[in-house]
């Protein structure tokens, strides 16, 4: 059965008077056995730290760590049964692939032919049983992190650790192994119903890993949780302008609140009357008119309705203003444009035909967006 985690008023100061500085700052959270749980946010928000205190190789402050009913928040790393993989592959270059994963198993004491059945075991789980004789440096570095993974998973962990196991490859390796790693962690050791995996906490500021992979995000900011949920709460309801701008681009435009239409709410932007959705009460307390408040509006929620002459003919829910920039992506298109307050909107348009890239610069245009992707935040 996979481990539940629960932590519990989580703290850690480096330091002490006036030059502390508090680097997990009460953090609470509760992570169900066999997921698979991001921690996500910008150098120095803290989240490797809290890594490292699940770990056993930080020491916390304060609060509590359990796996299951187990307090484990002073244990040495070594009791704690978890398995981690670092952004540094940290293969040994004199040992082969399979000599490298069964390493903590001779440190453990098992059996010579066990250590090798479970080794293979490991590397046939990340594909790479074929590799088990080669040397780390005859490696590419996508396959030198599968065989990493492949060493901590071999001692059957409790909890599997990853501190941005990425980072260091290109692009396309990053992308080729997302869904490897998402795939192994959801069924190593899973019981014959497809159930169970392995209870997995994984370190990253990469928003695309951490949508594309997780069951639940938890964006942190100073040492705390800003907001947690799964990749689409977090992505369609930020509740935050830093969670909306840093889960990927959006739009941010000013705006005054004009009243209520049944469960939408009426706002006054600069290019004009917009209409959205109510923000949920644990969001922020339901605006009152002339509340001050911004909006978000994802690039690709918005579609160009009209230029020229059809500039704000017919639209309902429409923002116009000047094209002021065209980026050509290949599948995709952005164009920018800019609103009679001189905020600014983005637009994503996918497989953009000839006629939209003709549109030259200096035309007027008007984007429109359906209620319920326009996302009411506070203003700051």
């Amino acid at each position: 059965m996979p481990t539940a985690i629960s932590i519990r008023d989580l703290h850690k100061t480096f330091g002490s008077g006036k030059a502390a500085t508090a680097a997990v700052n009460g953090i609470n959270l509760e992570i169900a056995p066999g997921e698979l749980f991001f921690l996500l946010g910008p150098s120095g928000c803290g989240k490797t730290t809290l890594l490292r205190m699940i770990a056993g190789f930080i020491d916390p402050t304060g609060g509590t760590i359990l796996f299951n009913d187990k307090n484990v928040t002073h244990a040495p790393p070594n009791t704690r049964n978890t398995g981690m993989v670092f952004q540094s592959y940290a293969l040994w270059p004199h040992m082969t692939v399979e000599q490298n994963v069964a390493f903590g198993l001779g440190v453990r004491k098992v059996p010579r032919p066990e250590r090798k059945q479970r080794a293979q075991e490991a590397l046939d789980a990340v594909q790479m049983g074929q590799y088990a004789r080669r040397k780390p440096n005859q490696l590419s570095g996508g396959q030198q992190q599968r065989v990493a993974l492949a060493r901590a998973l071999v001692i059957r962990p409790d909890v599997l650790l990853l501190d941005e196991p990425l980072s260091n490859l290109d692009a396309k390796l990053r992308n080729d192994l997302r869904m490897e790693i998402r795939r192994t962690c959801k069924t190593y050791g899973g019981g014959p119903d497809g159930t169970g995996g392995i209870t997995t906490i994984y370190v990253t500021h990469d928003q695309k890993e951490a949508l594309s992979m997780a069951d639940r995000i938890a964006v942190m900011r100073n040492g705390q949780i800003v907001q947690m949920g799964t990749p689409t709460d977090l992505y369609r309801r930020p509740r935050t302008r830093f969670v909306a701008e840093f889960l990927g681009q959006t739009n941010i435009i000013p705006a005054v609140v004009a009243g209520r239409e049944g469960d939408l709410l009426s706002v006054t932007a600069g290019s004009g009357p917009l209409r959205a959705e109510m923000p949920p009460a644990s969001t922020m307390a339901p605006p009152e008119p002339g509340t001050r408040v911004l909006l978000s509006i994802r690039p690709e929620s918005l579609r160009a309705v009209g230029r020229g002459s059809r500039v704000g003919s017919a639209a309902p829910n429409a923002i116009t203003g000047t094209l002021v920039e065209t980026t050509y992506l290949g599948e995709i298109l952005h164009r920018t444009i800019e609103l009679p307050d001189k905020a600014r909107a983005t637009i994503a348009e996918l497989n953009p035909s000839p006629a939209a890239l003709a549109i030259p610069i200096g035309s007027p245009m008007s984007l429109e967006a359906d209620a319920p992707d326009v996302v009411v935040l506070p203003a700051e």
